[in-house]
């Protein structure tokens, strides 16, 4: 997914960019209101309403008015007044600075099931014999539920949401524990085995010794 951050604060920027990509976003950064109109404004839009050359408002404004583009205002503005504006202009969400990455990306991925329901990743998808329903969070094997924990379905949810893909382990432990988890990661060997047990002969969850993991469809290629 396309992401167009609108930020002029440069160490903000720097530090939100980094932790999309992690999340596996392809981030592009413009510092100004008049690059931003210049930019493809992509999937989703991080607009910042304080910019150094023009109101984020405007922006916001003029984005909505040629593009459906959803659009998440992100900003040191918390009062009403300003974030109903935004709404108002056709802002889709309004995140109030400071922020951590973990919950743009919530902000995101509600925004995207809120224009895109029941498509994507927030969807059902079907992975040969295996259908996960991300709505509900379940996953079934020939039609039947699997009873996962928790995390196992949060890693099988990631896992398919790029097969054949090989993922590193620090990528992956970001993502489905947590940004700043400094705990052991035979953690997620240990969940990595029990997915491989419940979906033997239609999921291959393949190590890659020193780098991570690669899942792959039984019956298509990898």
């Amino acid at each position: 997914m396309q992401v167009l951050l609108v930020e002029d604060d440069e160490s903000l920027a720097t530090s939100l960019q980094r932790g999309l990509v992690r999340y596996g976003y392809e981030v592009e950064w413009v510092a100004t209101g008049a690059a931003a109109l210049r930019a493809d404004p992509g999937d989703v839009v991080l607009l910042d309403l304080g910019l150094p050359d023009t109101d984020g408002l405007d922006v916001c404004r003029a984005l909505r008015a040629r593009s459906d583009v959803p659009i998440i205002v992100i900003s040191a503005r918390s009062d009403e007044v300003d974030r109903v504006a935004g709404l108002e202009l056709g802002a889709d969400d309004y995140v109030s600075k400071p922020f951590g990455v973990r919950e743009v990306i919530a902000r995101i991925r509600a925004v995207m099931r809120r224009v895109n329901p029941g498509g994507g990743p927030a969807g059902v998808g079907h992975y040969g014999r295996v259908t996960i329903d991300r709505r509900a969070a379940r996953a079934f094997l020939d039609g039947v539920e699997v009873p996962l924990a928790r995390k196992e379905y949060e890693l099988l949810a990631f896992l398919t949401e790029q097969p054949g893909a090989l993922l590193t382990r620090e990528r992956i432990m970001e993502v489905v524990w947590d940004l700043n988890w400094f705990g052991p990661t035979k953690t997620l060997d240990v969940h990595t085995s029990a997915l491989r047990r419940k979906f033997a002969g239609a999921l291959t969850i393949e190590s890659v010794r020193g780098v991570g993991y690669r899942l792959v469809v039984e019956g298509t290629e990898p």
